[in-house]
């Protein structure tokens, strides 16, 4: 069968989603490792001044932070043009949220097991606006091997939030979670719509 002029020309539905976690959880990274395209980043250096604010404590080698937004793309099965928006991870930063939250899908919560309160912030936004999003365990080396159950039971998740394991270092394990993402808002009834808000 052929396909038709309207077939070989449709466009991808574009979607956004939000990248969320806490401080050094791999946000920046894993927007880079899936982006189809070169990443916006507002990364800007650490300096002393910061150290009164930012706790390093598990990521000492830290030597940026996003102070506004990351932006990447990707493409999934030719169906799905995601736009992903990384939230910058420090409380002073979190003014932004709001406006980086309108029009999502969903979202993806980074969780380090070195620092896994960090991540209690990102749950409770998201529970609080009824949100779909899933938690990724970022399995960096030398972070505790705590179970998937073990987190789901700190968090105090509910049975439904998927928790996976990733390394957002890695282009294939980033987008098998943005996968989840999308399968689970649209278990959710959340439907892509054909433009973002």
């Amino acid at each position: 069968m052929e396909f038709g002029r309207h077939d070989r020309w449709r466009l991808p539905t574009a979607i956004k989603v939000l990248i969320a976690g806490g401080f050094g959880a791999g946000k920046t990274t894993m927007v880079g490792a899936v982006s189809e395209t070169r990443p916006l980043r507002t990364e800007e250096a650490l300096t002393q001044a910061g150290a009164q604010v930012d706790d390093l404590s598990g990521v000492e080698r830290k030597l940026a932070t996003t102070v506004a937004m990351d932006f990447g793309r990707i493409t999934l099965r030719n169906d799905y043009m995601l736009y992903l928006f990384g939230t910058p991870g420090q409380e002073r930063f979190w003014f932004v949220w709001d406006e980086l939250a309108l029009g999502a899908l969903g979202a993806v919560v980074l969780a380090d097991t070195r620092r896994l309160e960090d991540c209690f912030p990102s749950v409770d936004y998201f529970e609080k606006r009824d949100q779909p999003f899933i938690v990724a365990l970022n399995c960096f080396e030398g972070s505790d091997p705590f179970t998937v159950g073990q987190v789901r039971s700190a968090l105090g998740l509910e049975p439904g939030i998927p928790v996976v394991r990733c390394d957002a270092r890695r282009r294939d394990s980033g987008r098998e979670v943005l996968i989840t993402l999308m399968e689970h808002a649209m278990r959710r009834g959340v439907a892509p719509v054909g433009t973002m808000s």
